[in-house]
């Protein structure tokens, strides 16, 4: 697996993004940094580059793919229309961690869309990655570039443990800011629905769409056969090795339930408030209202917990407002949805 070092936009860096753009051109897979999480990148036109996503993640092939563009004039060839209301999100959250869900024409393939008439497209912030979309003249299919249902990668070295290789190539371009994935929005339904909580806060959108709906699989477990139209939606996502429990209450609640089951859990995840009665091993995901730090934090410190072998792992859950609803979605589903209530 080759790595492509970007460190700054200098002469080298424009030599690697063509690599990279090459690679794609050619049908490749290259892992790509956003402000989110790194993306697993191919051709959203060619069907046996996204198939190839899908083996090298291990993706069940239900779950629908993000495209990524660089420009608003991509969209033409790859979405059906654009509401009046998906357009002001566009123009307020792009480029951004924001993602619409529209109906799709019939050149992305069916691969991309897990099988629906709708994709999901975003213009992610990172202008690398922007670059590379240009260079290679396609708009890229891609989800976190790590092996299915584990934390999202959030460091090009996550990526690589998961998935030296399994793919072409990595482009290492330093720390992803946001630390969860992007917020998906589909504009199929009236109202539009959120069906994936990220850096773009439910507040955010309501300035836009007042009528948004929260699908309820956002904070619960959908229905075993449920279509989905988000990544993220379905299945047991963002988990590590370790079984995760998620506990919901007070700080007190929740100091006293690790006291009173100290012989049943490893480590806890926690937060600022909570280390001060906390008996168990522990580490904080910072601040219980600094939702920025916990999203930050959130995959780097579920990774931790199995390089430092626990097997049993009890977490506080967070507040579900602000970028708090995204930090609440993925560790719900981390926990694969056991949640003990307080």
């Amino acid at each position: 697996m080759k790595t492509l070092h970007l460190k700054a936009m200098d002469e080298t860096a424009v030599n690697e993004i063509e690599k990279a753009a090459e690679i794609l051109k050619n049908g490749g897979l290259v892992a790509v940094p956003t402000e989110t999480v790194y993306g697993l990148a191919a051709s959203a036109f060619d069907e046996t580059a996204v198939q190839n996503i899908f083996k090298a993640k291990g993706r069940p092939n239900d779950n629908p793919l993000i495209v990524h563009i660089a420009e608003f004039s991509e969209l033409n060839s790859i979405v059906k229309e654009i509401p009046p209301v998906c357009k002001k999100c566009m123009d307020a959250f792009w480029p951004g961690p924001f993602t619409a869900v529209l109906p799709k024409k019939d050149i992305i393939p069916v691969s991309v869309s897990g099988g629906l008439n709708t994709v999901a497209v975003r213009m992610p912030a990172n202008s690398v990655t922007r670059e590379i979309i240009k260079k290679a003249g396609l708009p890229l299919a891609a989800p976190s570039a790590n092996r299915s249902g584990s934390p999202s990668p959030s460091t090009a070295d996550h990526v690589i443990d998961d998935l030296e290789g399994r793919i072409d190539a990595v482009v290492i371009s330093g720390k992803c800011e946001v630390g969860v994935e992007s917020t998906v929005v589909t504009f199929a339904t009236n109202p539009p629905r959120l069906l994936r909580p990220g850096g773009i806060t439910v507040e955010m959108l309501k300035q836009f769409i007042p009528d948004l709906v929260i699908d309820p699989a956002v904070t619960a477990e959908p229905e075993k056969d449920a279509e989905v139209a988000s990544p993220g939606m379905k299945y047991k996502h963002y988990a590590p090795k370790a079984e995760v429990f998620m506990a919901q209450g007070s700080i007190k609640a929740f100091c006293k339930y690790c006291e009173e089951h100290k012989n049943d859990f490893d480590f806890a995840l926690c937060y600022d408030e909570d280390e001060v009665d906390l008996k168990i091993p522990h580490t904080s995901l910072g601040a219980n209202e600094d939702h920025q730090k916990q999203a930050e934090l959130l995959f780097g410190f579920l990774r931790d917990i199995d390089d430092k072998g626990y097997k049993k792992v009890i977490v506080h859950a967070p507040l579900k407002e602000g970028v708090g609803l995204a930090v609440y979605n993925r560790l719900i589903r981390a926990a694969g949805f056991k949640v003990i209530d307080l």
